[in-house]
């Protein structure tokens, strides 16, 4: 196969057709203009929004059935390495917010269980020491 057949190609072996190529490369364009912290505060909102809603804080009538504590021990544990790994490339304006949610989300869960976590085995308190 030529060069030239191989870049008309996507990954699954398709013909690619210049408006998908067009619009792959628009997207690479929009994805590098968005600084670093508005990439990584997204992230971490959406790990919150999840969590919230697994540790059954959704304002939702069918709160408690969503709730999902082993989810949600994934998806605070996630969401405190990443604040804790960015919160130096990110600075306090940005990180102070990320951890004071963190930590409501923590408390919320500890409150949602039905046996609490000793202290320091929370979930991300690995990251984040004890949460009381």
């Amino acid at each position: 196969m030529s060069t030239e057949d191989s870049n008309s190609r996507n990954s699954y072996g398709e013909d690619a057709s210049p408006a998908v190529d067009a619009g792959v490369s628009q997207q690479i364009r929009d994805i590098a203009e968005v600084p670093a912290v508005e990439v990584i505060t997204t992230g971490a909102v959406h790990l919150m929004s999840a969590a919230a809603v697994k540790v059954g804080l959704a304002d939702d009538p069918n709160a408690e059935d969503l709730k999902d504590l082993d989810e949600a021990r994934k998806l605070i544990t996630a969401l405190a390495g990443l604040v804790s790994a960015a919160a130096p490339e990110i600075g306090s304006q940005h990180a102070g917010p990320l951890r004071d949610g963190l930590r409501s989300l923590q408390l919320a869960f500890r409150e949602a269980s039905l046996i609490p976590d000793a202290p320091g085995k929370g979930p991300g308190e690995k990251f984040t020491g004890p949460v009381n």
